[in-house]
């Protein structure tokens, strides 16, 4: 079975300038039924608390569950139980998150997909027509560090048709148990540890953590001639791989006067990309990402033949043979 986009079709505009980073497909062709949904939305759910199967084994935050049978028949409405409360930041519409997560069917106890075994959490958008509506209205108001049960009917999951490829019948009432581990939105900033700027022949960026634009002083001087990636905060998450897909913050400016052509900072948005893909791009960014830590501000200097080279954007102010400055808060990764 062909994996369903759950990560690069549900992101705003995000980087579309930098060319098309993104074909709708997710960082792995790896089958499974991820909790991504096309079907039209429905009215918002009632949320009830039960009922919900017991969780026999892996009964803590992190583990992979053994969730039992559901008992009898299930709700016609949405059951949503806490069972562990976290105390982090509180998920609202449109927000990210990573979470582990493990799905089976109600009547059954037939698990069709989990993160846990893939050592990979999920990174998903909260947002209508990005995921099933059971985990829209299911996980807002959860705080992250949570461990959250959901049983889903199909109004509020696949619809009437279900999900075939996955065993799933429109009939099935789905259980899931999702690990809610960060939560990120439009107002993030990384938190990593501040590292000394002590190179005047490079920008220097601010270190601010509010999620507000970083300022940019790009000095008055030639550019480097080879790619530059230097933390400014520097994280304690895991290095990036070239096959991940990346949720972050961003901006790019133009050596030449230190003007932005682009980003996220303040807009109401976030940008995610695969770094394999954006090497058809910008080549010098996915390599100057690649190694990073999570967690971390990088400061990256893309030469032109890293860049766009004499084939700039059409209208916009990078011209031929332009040095690009860009600063990158590493959010998050999948």
């Amino acid at each position: 079975m062909r994996r369903r986009s759950l990560l690069l079709a549900a992101v705003p505009a995000g980087l579309a300038t930098l060319a098309a980073c993104g074909d709708g497909k997710s960082a792995s062709s790896k089958a499974s039924a991820s909790p991504s949904s096309s079907v039209p939305a429905a009215p918002p759910p009632k949320i009830v608390e039960g009922p919900l199967p017991a969780i026999t084994a892996g009964t803590k935050f992190g583990e992979k569950p053994t969730v039992a049978k559901g008992p009898g028949e299930p709700s016609k409405n949405l059951a949503v139980k806490t069972v562990i409360a976290g105390s982090g930041a509180t998920v609202a519409e449109n927000d990210f998150i990573q979470a582990n997560y493990l799905g089976q069917i109600w009547n059954t106890a037939k698990v069709f997909d989990n993160s846990y075994d893939k050592k990979r959490p999920l990174l998903l958008q909260l947002a209508e027509g990005s995921v099933i509506d059971g985990w829209r209205y299911g996980l807002a108001g959860r705080k992250s560090g949570s461990r959250v049960q959901i049983a889903v009917p199909p109004t509020w999951g696949y619809g009437k048709d279900g999900e075939p490829q996955a065993g799933i019948k429109g009939t099935d009432t789905l259980v899931f148990v999702i690990d809610v581990i960060d939560v990120f939105n439009s107002k993030s900033s990384v938190k990593g540890k501040p590292v000394a700027q002590s190179d005047a022949s490079l920008p220097k960026v601010a270190t601010n953590t509010d999620g507000s634009v970083p300022k940019v002083t790009v000095p008055k001087t030639a550019p480097p001639k080879k790619l530059v990636s230097t933390y400014v905060l520097e994280g304690n998450g895991p290095e990036l791989k070239a096959d991940q897909a990346v949720l972050c913050q961003f901006q790019g400016l133009v050596w030449d006067g230190g003007r932005t052509f682009q980003r996220t900072y303040g807009s109401g948005r976030l940008s995610q990309f695969v770094l394999e893909q954006m090497q058809q791009a910008v080549k010098g960014l996915a390599q100057g990402l690649t190694g990073k830590k999570v967690g971390s501000r990088v400061l990256i200097v893309v030469p032109p033949e890293l860049g766009y080279g004499d084939t700039p954007p059409s209208g916009g102010i990078i011209k031929k043979g332009a040095t690009l400055v860009f600063t990158v808060d590493i959010l998050a990764a999948m």
